[in-house]
């Protein structure tokens, strides 16, 4: 009992940098010595110190023979910054609680053996689950080299993300948009067709205090994205990317120095190769990508299997008519259900967020 309560601390402090690790995870890490805690720290960002110096270079006294408990196995290998595995052997540490096993292949299991080799007692596990699901996009991203991939929807009790297309429609509440500001924070990258930026010309910024703004990508095949586009007039601010086919060499030349970054990839049925988009996305480092809409997107995504979190906010509102649109027009009859698992829902005010994971393939 005693190891899950500061493991608890540990994950505590691992989510204060939620939304400023990429593409690290986040992680936690605590030193008790004595029944007291004497350091607390967390990985911070990139290329900053990882938790485990964190918490001992701000310890109260020595952590000599102290317990260190920390959310993810300790790195054994020198990347942006040195191993943490030389740092707890050098500070004395006697007794090592680990939360989730690194799945970095350069990692899984190495710094456990170099800390028990080193006469570390290791204990691994403890709060596992937790641990482990405190870095969804980490775990995905080091394991298959591409982003994990949220799909994100609002839609009407009668399954409409508007009532006629090309008509902006607001949906959801504060609440409810409160909590997308922070999916944008979450997550490296959110991306929109080319539709949704005529319909709505949105600014797809993370509007939290202290959010940091993701990247913003705009799939658009053909070259239509306007240089009036709010996109793209903050595009020196904001880190944006159009993904195009077929784009003129003048309507290039004008996004770019707008500050828009281009990419050219392959066509495929008609539209830009997205299998090729996020292999891209992949080797940019960029572990994670919300994708909200619209409902032609949604529906290609789904159809080239390039998804692993379905997000579905549901306003308390009914749209009517024939002419509305749901959120993954254009996508074929499906022989058999999606393979989801790992339902979970919020209530936001007048509104609920459901969210579901792709069912892990066996």
């Amino acid at each position: 009992m005693i190891d899950k309560k500061y493991m608890q601390c540990a994950i505590a402090l691992a989510k204060k940098a939620r939304g400023q690790t990429s593409p690290n995870p986040m992680v936690g890490a605590v030193v008790v010595k004595d029944g007291r805690i004497i350091g607390e720290g967390f990985h911070k960002g990139a290329g900053r110190p990882h938790a485990e110096p964190d918490a001992l270079d701000h310890c109260s006294e020595s952590p000599r023979g102290a317990t260190l408990y920390v959310t993810m196995e300790p790195c054994c290998h020198r990347g942006r910054t040195p191993p943490c595995t030389d740092k707890i052997i050098a500070a004395g540490i006697a007794r090592v609680v680990i939360g989730a096993v690194d799945p970095n292949k350069m990692v899984d299991g190495k710094g456990i053996r170099q800390l028990r080799e080193a006469g570390i007692e290791v204990r691994v596990g403890v709060e596992a689950k937790r641990c482990g699901d405190l870095n969804p996009f980490f775990n995905h991203y080091i394991l298959k080299g591409t982003p994990f991939v949220t799909l994100k929807w609002a839609a009407s009790l009668d399954g409409l993300i508007t009532a006629r297309a090309g008509e902006p429609t607001r949906i959801t509440g504060k609440q409810a948009q409160l909590h997308l500001h922070g999916l944008r924070r979450d997550h490296a990258a959110i991306m929109v067709g080319i539709g949704t930026i005529l319909a709505d010309d949105p600014a797809l910024t993370c509007r939290l205090d202290r959010g940091v703004n993701p990247l913003r990508i705009v799939c658009d095949t053909r070259g239509r994205l306007p240089i009036g586009a709010q996109v793209v007039q903050t595009a020196r601010e904001i880190p944006t990317m159009v993904a195009t086919a077929t784009m003129s060499g003048e309507k290039r030349r004008l996004l770019t120095e707008q500050g828009v970054d281009v990419m050219v990839l392959p066509e495929k049925n008609a539209h830009i190769d997205l299998q090729a988009l996020v292999q891209a996305l992949g080797l940019r480092q960029i572990d994670s990508l919300l994708v909200e809409g619209g409902a032609t997107l949604h529906a290609a995504m789904v159809q080239e299997g390039l998804w692993q979190r379905l997000t579905a906010y549901i306003g308390g509102t009914l749209l009517g008519g024939q002419a509305g649109i749901n959120p993954f027009g254009g996508l074929p009859p499906q022989n058999r259900p999606l393979p989801l698992e790992t339902p979970g829902a919020t209530i936001l005010g007048e509104d609920v967020v459901i969210t579901w994971d792709r069912a892990k393939e066996v």
